[in-house]
């Protein structure tokens, strides 16, 4: 009984902070959050190290399963899919993201048996789960759907054309990166301007509501993202450089596939 007494306040703690189905962030978790996924960045650099594979190379192999994760969040969103723990942040992102490393280091072992292309397996592996996700997939919202593409299309053009003369934009995972994260924006800029949405996360939550506008993403990713990529150009370790690189093109991405796709199916 003394036992169940003293476990009782750390999972309210828990079920409060982090694992909860109520949506948003605070400034705590947040941090919390922040620090776990440094140290899992940490400890993939020493993985991909240990495989001796360029994490660059995952960059289209990964997408299938941000999808799983992404599409999984949405059907939730739209009520497709039940809200529980293990299909809300963060048990979705930790079941995709231990399915992903797991998949990578079997098709890594399927190469060097059989000579078949590690990065073919890992995307087609992405595939197969995305499978449920696919099926359940409501019509789309076209209003939204060429909206977001518009708006995404034409910042991702500018930064395009100015990587033709800029050396850090010259390199096409770097647009890729930043490209990944004018989506998310795009995606928010649009729920919260146009569809009465809010923005869940810490500083965007204050920087929209100083502004009155979501659009404010958009300076802010750029800001942001253009700086990290410029300071991590100041490594010299690929390992490290491209793993830093997709966590980002991650961070980008997931809650962008997210957005659109919630846009997208709700009536």
């Amino acid at each position: 009984m003394l036992a169940h007494h003293i476990l009782d306040p750390i999972i309210k703690f828990l079920q409060e902070n982090f694992f909860y189905l109520h949506p948003g962030y605070t400034l705590f978790n947040t941090i919390v959050f922040g620090l776990i996924l440094g140290l899992v960045v940490l400890i993939i650099i020493r993985m991909f190290k240990w495989i001796k594979k360029d994490p660059k190379d995952l960059f289209l192999p990964i997408i299938p399963f941000i999808f799983v994760g992404s599409g999984a969040r949405a059907l939730v969103d739209n009520g497709v899919y039940p809200l529980t723990l293990f299909l809300v942040t963060p048990g979705i992102y930790i079941i995709v993201g231990l399915t992903a490393i797991v998949t990578l280091l079997a098709s890594v072992k399927l190469e060097e048996k059989f000579g078949w292309d590690y990065r073919r397996i890992i995307f087609l592996t992405g595939l197969i789960l995305s499978t449920p996700n696919i099926i359940h997939l409501k019509p789309f919202n076209l209003t939204p759907f060429f909206g977001i593409l518009g708006i995404w299309a034409a910042f991702t053009s500018i930064f395009a054309i100015l990587g033709l003369k800029w050396d850090l934009l010259n390199d096409k995972t770097n647009l890729t990166v930043l490209s990944a994260h004018l989506f998310d924006a795009s995606t928010t800029f649009v729920a919260v301007d146009f569809y009465g949405y809010w923005e869940q996360h810490v500083l965007p939550t204050l920087l929209t509501n100083i502004t009155n506008t979501a659009f404010v993403m958009f300076p802010l990713k750029i800001l942001v993202i253009l700086t990290v990529l410029y300071l991590i150009e100041g490594f010299e370790d690929k390992y490290v450089k491209n793993t830093l690189k997709i966590s980002i093109f991650i961070l980008g991405l997931a809650p962008g596939l997210r957005n659109f796709l919630t846009l997208c199916m709700a009536t």
